[in-house]
């Protein structure tokens, strides 16, 4: 994998995605790459999962998926996380496109 798709990669039954989350931000949106990470801004405080729930939510939205299709898979506590989207038919390349 060259180091422009570092941060996904295909599964049985869809995509992990490696994620750098910067909570609190004024608007969730992408930042682009944070090293082998797509770094993502959410606009919700790292308090009681809110910062998770509202990355997952944010995701699903920009791949076009349900909301039960994205989970965070590791790093809960953690700005480096872990997310799995259970769709295989969407393309996370796109997340880098402009919204």
């Amino acid at each position: 994998m060259s180091g422009a798709l570092a941060w996904y990669r295909a599964t049985a039954d869809g995509w992990v995605l490696d994620i750098h989350a910067q909570p609190g931000a004024k608007r969730s949106d992408i930042a682009g790459l944070h090293g082998d990470r797509l770094k993502v801004r959410v606009a919700a405080p790292a308090i009681d999962g809110r910062a998770n729930a509202a990355l997952e939510r944010y995701l699903a939205q920009r791949l076009g998926v349900p909301r039960s299709a994205v989970r965070v898979l590791a790093g809960e506590r953690s700005r480096d996380k872990r997310v799995a989207v259970s769709s295989a038919g969407v393309d996370p390349a796109r997340l880098l496109a402009p919204a």
